[in-house]
């Protein structure tokens, strides 16, 4: 199982059990709002922290936590369908190397969706994830109507699928996801490619798009052009630099907004914070959100500073949020082990 800080882990004993069982109610929508003015926390892959990254599973987690926006990758397999995982392989978090070990090196526009839909994509990350599959597009959009969560889609490696934009485009089309409630406020199509956010932005100009990467601030005004967002790592990004984003308006008339990732402890959600940034994508959402509410948020854009007694509350905190975790975790391993089948993977 991945190492997970235990600095980063929030909410109660019971609210972690029901986390890793996934056993979440379909229809019930996030509980949990943004605070006002604070910055909105954004689910890395859904909560990859806490299950195994792109899977509806970790939709689960997210929204178990109160997350209402989830962030995603797009891939092509090789016979046309839409799947949603990060790497351009499917060696790290699949068991495609044991079902087909002559397929090297296992790209995943080298196969079939149904090829892929055997793949464990659970086990890597937790034996309590077995048989977590690998979700195409359309699951995973309907799943979000379910849950009433939202999706930052990234458009993965859009070099390696030509014309991909158009096939997102027309899946979201067929599931609903370009009418005016769910392109008003529910979904962000974003790429590293800047040829890739132009083409969504001129086949459906209604679509809010953003842009992953920091451009020179020279540059802004030509991305402003087909780009709601700009969307910097959150090593490369400085209070002047959002200053000068958000000084500039979108392809709606709105100014840009900034969302930074991949943001996963207090303190970094804090500083960013203090730079004004509109969103934080992070593996631990929960820990973000909670970090950036109120007085926490209020506090670094005073000045970021740390006070030497929050210090001490925060490390004397790390030993009891550790042992909550192991505590919880092992509590749900136990559950599952007497349950057996009941708690079929999502």
């Amino acid at each position: 199982m991945p190492l997970r800080p235990a600095a980063t882990v929030t909410g109660s004993l019971a609210g972690l059990c029901a986390l890793v069982l996934s056993a979440v109610p379909a229809q019930a929508a996030p509980s949990a709002a943004p605070t006002a003015g604070a910055p909105v926390p954004v689910a890395h892959r859904g909560a990859s922290g806490y299950a195994p990254e792109n899977t509806l599973a970790a939709v689960d987690a997210a929204r178990a936590l109160g997350v209402r926006w989830v962030e995603n990758d797009v891939q092509r397999t090789r016979d046309g369908e839409l799947v949603v995982m990060h790497d351009a392989t499917l060696s790290r978090t699949t068991d495609v190397e044991e079902v087909f070990p002559d397929r090297a090196p296992w790209r995943v526009a080298d196969f079939t969706a149904a090829e892929i839909a055997q793949l464990d994509a659970g086990s890597w990350f937790d034996p309590l994830y077995a048989g977590e599959r690998v979700p195409t597009l359309e699951q995973y959009l309907r799943h979000l109507d379910r849950t009433g969560q939202n999706l930052l889609l990234e458009i993965k490696r859009p070099e390696l699928y030509p014309g991909i934009e158009a096939d997102i485009l027309g899946e979201l089309r067929g599931e609903g996801w370009l009418d005016r409630r769910h392109v008003r406020s529910k979904l962000v199509i974003q790429s590293f490619g800047a040829d890739s956010v132009r083409a969504v932005h001129e086949q459906a100009p209604a679509v809010r798009t953003g842009f992953l990467g920091t451009p020179s601030v020279e540059e802004l005004p030509l991305y402003a052009r087909f780009s709601d967002q700009i969307n910097p790592p959150h090593t490369t990004l400085t209070g002047e630099y959002v200053r000068r984003v958000q000084a500039l308006k979108g392809p709606h008339g709105k100014p840009l907004e900034v969302f930074t990732w991949t943001v996963n402890s207090a303190e970094a959600a804090r500083r960013v914070a203090a730079m004004g940034v509109d969103g934080i994508i992070s593996n631990y959402p929960d820990v973000i959100r909670d970090a950036t509410r109120s007085g926490a948020g209020d506090a670094a854009r005073d000045g970021g500073r740390e006070e030497s007694a929050e210090a001490a509350r925060e490390e004397a905190l790390q030993e009891s949020r550790e042992e909550e975790l192991e505590e919880a975790m092992e509590e749900a391993r136990e559950a599952a082990r007497e349950a057996g089948a009941a708690f079929p993977a999502a």
